[in-house]
Formats: C-alpha cells, structure tokens, sequence
C-alpha cells in the first residue's frame, strides 16, 4: 500500500500510549498508515506520493475541543462584537451599535457580544435609556461574555412580554431599579428566555454554522462536542444535521443534547424520541444529555459552598433543585445516556455528584463516561468521589488566563481548586479541554499556555499548584476529547488506523519557552486526510496529488 501523502523531517507529537516523538507519517485516503522515522515512512512513497518537509515543526493530532457552542459562535459573527480591538468604551460599543441599527431593518434584532464591562472605561453596564437612545424602532440586546447575562433596549423587552410587573423566573433575576423600573439587565434564567424571542432564523444559523466551522479549522479543531444554543434544541440539532451533511460543518461533531434555555425540556423531549448516546456517525454523534444546574463564574452566579470572597450573602444560582435533577438526568441515565451538566461551584458540583451516584446505584453501568462541563470549584473531598465514580471533568484552563484576575477578587484561595487539572492527573482523572467559545478564546493553544503557567492576563499566579506539563496539556486536547465522547479508537492521537486529522504548528511546541506557547501559530490543518487550511502552501510545494478543499 502507497501513501498519498507523508509528513517527513517533524517533531510528531504522537500522544500514543508511550508519548512517541517521532519524524513522520503516512497517510492514504482518510487513515494513517505509518508512523516512525523518515526511512519508515518513506517505504511507503510513490512517485504518486506528496511529500511535506516539516523542517522541525510540530506535527499533533488535530485539537478536540470538548466544550463549546457551535451556533453561538457562528451567529455571534453576524452581530456587533465587543471585542473588538476598538471597543474601549461605551461610546465605542454605541457607535457600532447605531452603525448596525441603519442597516437592519426596522423591527429586527440588533445582537452584540462578547460584552465585559470590566473591559471598558467606564466599568458599567450600559442603561436601557442609553440603548433607546440608540434605536427604539429596533429590539437590541447585548450579551455579556458569559452568556448568561444580557442587557436589553425597551423594545426587546416588550417583546419579551417583561414588565415592571413581571415576577423573576426561577433561577433568574429581572434587575429593577429602586423604584421598581427595569433597568434592562437580565441575569440566567431571565437571560436565557429573552432568547425565546431573540432567536436567529434557520437561515441564519446555517450562515452561522459555516463561519463557526471555518474559524475551528484555521485555529485547529478537527473535533468538537457542541454545548448548545439558546432556544429549541432540537431545531437546532436538525439544522446541524444539515450543515454536516451538506459539509458546511466540515469538523467532527459530538451534539451534547442540551439547551441554554429551559435545558430539561429538549432532555426529555430526546428521551421520549428514543435516540441515546452514541447514534450518528464519524461526523456527527449524539452525545449526553445535558442540564445547567448553576451560573457563570464570572457574573458570579456560580453555586458555592461558601459566600463568595467579594460578597458575604452571595452563594450563587442554582437552576434546578437535587429532586429535579436526579429525576430528569436519572432518567436519561436509565434510558442509556451520557449524562453532563453545567456546573461550576462546588455547590452544584456536588448536586451532579449526588445525582451520578444515585444514578448507578439505581441502574448500574459500566463505562458510563458520565461528565461533568467545567466543574470549576473542586476541592479534594469532590475529586475523591469524581475518581470513584469514573467521571470525565471538562475543565477550561483557559479562564484562569482570561478571568484569572477577577477570580481572586471573588473567590480568594478557592483559585487553588479551581480547575484543578494537577489534581486530576495525578488521582487518575480523565479531564479533557475546553474552550467554551465564544464565551473565551476558541484557540487552544492559548488553553495549553494557560494550563501551564496558571497565569493571569495579568501576569498574576492563579493557583499555580495546578500547572502541569506539555505532553499532558496536549493529551487534555487530543486524546482525552476523544475519550470523553468514547472515540478514542478513532481519533485523538497519531497512530495507525486512526484518522487522518492533524495540525501542523509553525514551531517546536516541545523546545519553545512554555510562555510562549500562546504565540505559536497553526499553519496546517488536515480532516479526514484532506488539508482545509494551509496558509504556508506546506501541502503545495511539491506535488498537486493531495485533495486540497477550499
């Protein structure tokens, strides 16, 4: 058997079993077929065969981002970003604003993202008067870089049937000011409902899937567990279908089944239809049911078990009570599932825990894989029942790098357990990666600099106790994402018979200073054998034979 292609002269990062660094691969269709030295993989070369001259660069299993939302991301780029590099005001944020109201119709929404009040000079929010003044013929809501809080204009308000008179939903605050006035924030629950209204149409979210999908390739991602969208789940899981098949989603899929707003419904919808974990194909699986059970780390809303540092009555949010999440996510255990929640406090991580485990004390499974997303606060009583239960943990390191400074502002010495992927290596813990873009960074070699050095933007120490090495950073996005979706016999590490999808840096990711990591760059990336993103022309120098897609 010859190779279409091989990659000579690397640092192959191989995440095998044994952490091989090799030369080179070879690979034929959408497989690999060698791996080992130049000599090894050269026997497999015809005068039909490309050759890729890596001249030392870094060579991985494409990155598996374990945790994002696909539909966020995408439909994001269709509004008014707030990170962008001119945004430092509010003023900014309004000019951009009015700019986007004048070429939207009126009636339709104005969406802007990625919102940090922290960021601005001003350090507010902004009023709802402030957001009349820009547009009272268009709704505008603004949706902070959590994603579970957002600031609304009168207008979206009115659509969403809110009043003064309007009672807080459960898990949810409608803020007002002292005389009862809305004030056009919206926190969790009251968040997630606004986008009952708020939502995009298909066409939208087809539009949106496809940019989602282009920007995942350039940063690396060949695979991605998808974490949900606002509104109908299964609206949206339909529409994922389509992109998938029609290749506007050209990464491998793992669909969480779970929705930011009103989460339990889509659960048990899916359960009543039938479909369980693991249906689909190499392009798009079903993965576990998923619930919220807390709020955002950085609103704070998350669930803890002790007053947050900055606030001594403040505990958090929690969305569901232990009754109604033993029974819902009980339910899809007994039905088959993958069960996962969001839960960041170690309150709520402790609600999952109870939960788990009265889940298979009712029905045992083995290798269940049941997960927890993010589980951001785990001190060592809670890591001591993850690692009994079999539990894979979805940490996302880099926050600490994003929110590391406002993370000891609101829970002190609780950094020191916050994501704490040390303490889950060396109990034995499976922890795969995630981004949570849009909500940070989707790149995750900013994930693996921010798991090593445990530093803030800042340069502050965040619970450096927890930093871990190179090769175990890589694995946390590579072969554990596989594992955590139960394919790692197919993907996550360089290895015969797996699949093609790799990523080419443009250094040495083993020789390179460990804080400058997050400078290196993605030059290759390859799925399922063929190369998507190649902005070097690596795969063009020598030959034409290689399926190049645009």
């Amino acid at each position: 058997m010859k190779a279409d292609l091989v990659f000579i002269n690397g640092e192959v990062v191989t995440i095998d079993h044994d952490n091989r660094v090799v030369e080179g691969v070879a690979i034929k269709d959408n497989r690999i077929i060698a791996v080992g030295s130049n000599r090894e993989v050269q026997q497999y070369c015809s005068d039909d065969t490309t050759s890729i001259d890596l001249d030392g660069k870094t060579l991985l299993p494409g990155f598996i981002d374990a945790h994002l939302h696909l539909t966020i991301y995408g439909t994001n780029l269709l509004g008014v970003s707030c990170i962008a590099p001119h945004i430092h005001s509010l003023h900014d944020l309004f000019v951009d604003l009015r700019k986007k109201a004048m070429v939207t119709p009126k009636g339709q929404w104005v969406r802007a993202w990625g919102f940090n009040e922290k960021k601005l000079v001003e350090n507010r929010y902004p009023t709802i008067q402030e957001l009349d003044e820009i547009s009272t013929d268009h709704p505008i809501v603004i949706i902070r870089t959590c994603n579970h809080t957002s600031i609304a204009n009168s207008k979206a308000v009115e659509i969403a049937n809110i009043t003064e008179g309007t009672s807080d939903p459960a898990g949810g605050i409608i803020e007002r000011n002292q005389d009862g006035s809305l004030t056009g924030k919206l926190i969790e629950n009251a968040h997630m409902n606004l986008f009952e209204y708020a939502s995009y149409n298909a066409e939208e979210l087809r539009v949106g899937m496809k940019l989602a999908s282009e920007e995942f390739i350039k940063a690396g991602v060949t695979s991605i567990h998808d974490a949900g969208a606002y509104g109908d789940g299964s609206e949206n899981l339909r529409i994922m279908q389509q992109a998938v098949n029609s290749k506007d989603i050209k990464v491998r899929v793992y669909a969480i089944i779970g929705s930011l707003t009103n989460s339990h419904e889509f659960v048990l919808k899916m359960i009543e239809a039938g479909p369980i974990t693991g249906l689909g194909d190499d392009w798009l699986r079903i993965g576990p049911a998923k619930l919220f059970t807390d709020g955002s780390s950085i609103g704070p809303t998350i669930a803890t078990r002790e007053p947050y540092s900055h606030s001594e009555n403040d505990y958090g949010i929690v969305y569901y009570n232990q009754d109604e999440l033993n029974r819902i996510l009980g339910e899809a255990h007994k039905k088959g599932f993958q069960i996962t929640a969001h839960a960041q406090g170690d309150r709520a991580v402790e609600m999952l825990l109870d939960c788990i485990e009265k889940a298979l004390i009712e029905h045992p499974r083995k290798d269940h894989r049941h997960r927890i997303e993010h589980a951001g606060i785990t001190p060592l009583d809670l890591q001591k029942r993850i690692k009994r239960l079999g539990i894979v943990i979805i940490p996302n390191p880099v926050f600490m790098y994003v929110n590391g400074d406002t993370y000891l502002e609101y829970y002190g010495d609780r950094v020191e357990v916050m994501y704490p992927v040390r303490d889950y290596i060396d109990q034995g813990i499976i922890a795969a990666f995630g981004s949570d873009a849009p909500v940070t960074f989707l790149d995750p070699l900013l994930g693996i600099h921010a798991a090593l050095n445990r530093k803030s933007i800042k340069g502050q120490s965040v619970g450096e106790n927890q930093c871990i090495g190179i090769m175990e950073a890589i694995r946390a996005y590579t072969w554990n994402g596989a594992y955590a979706s139960f394919e790692e016999n197919s993907k996550g590490s360089i290895e015969v018979g797996k699949f093609a999808d790799l990523v080419v840096l443009n250094d040495s990711i083993l020789k390179v200073d460990k804080m400058d990591i997050k400078d290196i760059l993605v030059v290759l990336t390859m799925v399922d054998g063929k190369v998507l993103y190649d902005p070097m022309n690596l795969s063009r120098v020598r030959s034409i034979h290689i399926p190049i897609v645009n």
